[in-house]
Order: structure tokens, then sequence, then C-alpha cells
């Protein structure tokens, strides 16, 4: 959900909007408290429709189904990210800021105001739909493990390494079809829920699962839902940017640690 813009911004779009003329009477700080709005507004209706699908077929006797779920969670980040992704880079996820942070693609002087905006955005939605159904559902789609604590974590780490991995690939390698981005995440997402739903309830997203265990004060394993969709993310970046340079000889790429660099400083793609 993020691509190379400059030298360690990032956005969605491969045109990068740092080029973007602005006016002169607009202040400095306007565009990025612009993305920081984006990704609280981004972050409320991805979290709001997913989780939404979650409640109503608790509520309505199964009527969505685990499929259906799925199908949702892929749409909405689809749609978000192709709504915002070009005015914040469209996160909507703590372990994708601070991934791309890592391997400098983000500022890091950045990461605590986006991660801030998303959780309070996760939690924002989590708290309306709390409102809407009156507090009858005590989890308030929330993720807990339903196997052991290991294996909930294990799954969680796979799944965002491969999510980060397709993110990595379509939304910040040149070679790519970056319009093609939001779909392909967007589908990812949707099988990862599938597979791995009744095992850890997929989060995949630091916000998505803190939001609905603030508003619930439920804190349950909550620590694998940090943990392990963080380091899943940053491996997952990170071991797309070493085979990113495949023109490179392996020696070269680790002594110079050129897969940290952007392509741009690199001179090579």
């Amino acid at each position: 959900m993020a691509e190379m813009s400059g030298a360690n911004g990032v956005t969605l779009n491969i045109k990068d909007d740092v080029n973007e003329k602005r006016s002169e009477t607009s202040p400095g700080w306007l565009p990025f408290v612009q993305k920081v709005i984006a990704e609280i507004l981004g972050t409320y209706f991805l979290i709001f429709a997913g989780c939404a699908a979650v409640v109503v077929n608790a509520d309505k006797d199964k009527v969505i189904t685990m499929p259906g779920i799925a199908i949702v969670w892929g749409l909405v980040v689809m749609v978000m990210v192709y709504s915002v992704g070009h005015i914040s880079g469209a996160h909507f996820n703590p372990a994708v800021t601070i991934a791309f942070a890592t391997c400098k693609r983000f500022p890091l002087k950045q990461v605590p105001a986006y991660i801030a905006a998303q959780v309070i955005g996760a939690t924002l939605a989590s708290g309306t739909l709390r409102l809407l159904f009156n507090g009858n559902h005590n989890h308030f789609a929330g993720t807990f493990p339903t196997g052991t604590d290991l294996q909930s974590f294990v799954v969680e780490f796979i799944i965002t390494f491969y999510l980060m991995f397709v993110i990595s690939g379509v939304a910040t390698d040149t070679r790519a079809i970056g319009e093609l981005a939001g779909l392909a995440v967007g589908a990812t997402i949707l099988v990862n829920v599938m597979f791995a739903g009744p095992i850890s309830g997929a989060s995949m997203n630091p916000a998505r699962s803190l939001g609905p265990a603030i508003v619930s004060n439920n804190f349950k394993g909550i620590w694998i839902y940090l943990l392990g969709p963080t380091s899943g993310a940053i491996a997952g970046a990170w071991v797309y940017n070493i085979i990113r340079f495949t023109d490179k000889p392996l020696r070269e790429i680790t002594k110079s640690a050129s897969f940290l660099k952007s392509p741009a400083r690199n001179g090579s793609n």
C-alpha cells in the first residue's frame, strides 16, 4: 500500500505526488496533516466495514459466512487503497508503516503520527460498532487465538509476511503495474482471511486488533497481534528488497547494504 516518492516518502501512486505544486499561501505542514487525516478516515472505514461483517454475521445467525467476511475485508481494503492511496500511501496498518520505515521507504519521524492515526481510526470504528449494536457483543470483532499462542503468532507472522511481500512488489517496484496494486493487496487480504481467520482471526494489522481490544477492554493475547504482524511485515519488506536487485551479485548487495536503499539512489531496479 505504499510506493517510493522522492527519496523517503511513501505513496500508492507510482507517479509520486511529491511533485505536485503547492500554493504559495499553503502552510508547509498542511500536506502532512492531510495524510494523517486520510489515514484516520481510511483506517476507520476499513475496520468499520470489516468488523461490521464479523459482528453482523454473529448477530444474524451466520448470514454472511466466513467466505463473505473474507470478501468484505478484501473489497474494503481495495476500495480504500484506491480512495486515499494517492494522499497518504494507504497504510492503514502500523506494521506496514514500520516495515517501510525500516527499509527507508518512509520518513522515520512520521511513523508515530501515522501509527497514532491508525489506532485512532480503528478505535473509533470499533466504538461506533459497539454503539450500533448496543454493546451486545462482548468481543466486538476482536481477534483472539483459537489454538495455542505460538500457533497464532506463527500464522500472523506468515500471512503478514505474505501481505507485505505483495505490497512491496506491486506498489513500490516501478517494474510492476502500479494501477493494480489495490486489487492485488485486496485479493491477498481476502485469501489470508479465508484460511487464517479460523486460526488467529487473520489480523495482519496491530491497529485492527488493538482498536476492538480498547473498546471491549479485552487484551487477551494482544501481544500476538502486535508482534506477529509487525515482525512479519518487516521480514516481508526486507526479503522483497533483497530480491529486487537481481542484477547485482549477492556479495555486492550485502556489502553495500544496497537493499536498504531506494531504486532511485541505486540507479537500478
